[in-house]
């Protein structure tokens, strides 16, 4: 736990003000375990590090100014996530390690050190992973805080787009230990759902996470892959997409292809940003915080 306590609610919506923020509620209601401390967390996704071109001139400056952002919140939080795509894809595989060296060198300039990494299909899905394992561990994972379980999920490595059948059987036995009403967030890269999948936009096997998530009542996803925010239910779950660091992407099905927003010189780093996620106890409720990349 941090040394300084998480803000309060109020707190939290006046620094979503003063940031020029959305907020937007998430609620898991009814929830009737032993709660924990309130908390939050920072969510980054997509930093392509590596990537060169006009979508973004400042490719290289980006990060360093999220980080720099991060450093500076008044009470840091309790853990950061990363939601994949920490490099841009490239065929060298010695390339491919030296943009995991130079980003991982960018996030440990990060002053909270409990951190929670996945990789996106741009990091693993040429060597299944192994390349990111190396830098930054395992792919797939659980961990709790607070009396939240969190699951990590892999839908990257598997260069076809699925979770697949080993790593289903292992989340259905993390699962089984659970009460039905422990509240769950789970983590992962591309959305779980059918958002567009003619742009790549889904897990092929998705729907059977889904299925073994649904008997549990209090369910929450974030997710990246798509460069935008993003909000859906699937039933009683709720998905929460996260902007890019590097170049936002139209929204889905707006145009024939997909292809990066053009950067506006008159609104420089317009939709990119990060999150914060404010975790209330007892009943349990999100709350999230979208914040620019400030020039």
């Amino acid at each position: 736990m941090p040394d300084n306590p998480a803000p309060d609610r109020r707190d939290f919506l006046r620094l979503a003000a003063a940031a020029g923020g959305a907020v937007l509620a998430s609620a898991l209601p009814g929830w009737a375990a032993a709660p924990g401390k309130d908390f939050y967390f920072v969510q980054l996704s997509d930093l392509h590090w590596g990537f060169q071109g006009p979508p973004n001139p400042d490719a290289r400056g980006t990060l360093p100014k999220a980080i720099a952002a991060v450093n500076a919140l008044p009470a840091p939080p309790d853990f950061i996530v990363f939601t994949g795509d920490l490099t841009h894809t490239t065929d060298d595989p010695d390339e491919r390690r030296k943009r995991m060296r130079e980003v991982k060198a960018q996030i440990d300039a990060l002053q909270v050190k409990t951190r929670y990494l996945m990789p996106g299909e741009h990091d693993a899905s040429l060597d299944r992973g192994e390349a990111f394992q190396e830098f930054f561990g395992p792919t797939h994972y659980t961990f709790d805080h607070q009396g939240v379980h969190f699951i990590v999920l892999d839908n990257v490595s598997d260069p076809a787009g699925r979770v697949g059948a080993a790593q289903l059987d292992w989340l259905a036995s993390d699962l089984a230990r659970l009460p039905r009403e422990a509240p769950i967030v789970v983590f992962t890269h591309r959305p779980l759902f059918d958002l567009y999948p003619q742009w790549d936009w889904a897990t092929r096997d998705g729907a059977e996470v889904l299925q073994r998530l649904d008997p549990y009542s209090h369910v929450t996803v974030f997710y990246g892959h798509i460069h935008q925010e993003h909000h859906h239910r699937t039933g009683h779950i709720a998905h929460h997409a996260a902007r890019s660091l590097m170049f936002p992407l139209p929204p889905p099905a707006s145009q024939p292809l997909r292809q990066p927003v053009a950067w506006d010189a008159g609104h420089p780093y317009r939709g990119l940003g990060w999150r914060q996620v404010m975790t209330r106890q007892a009943p349990l409720r999100l709350a999230l915080e979208e914040r620019p990349v400030a020039a």
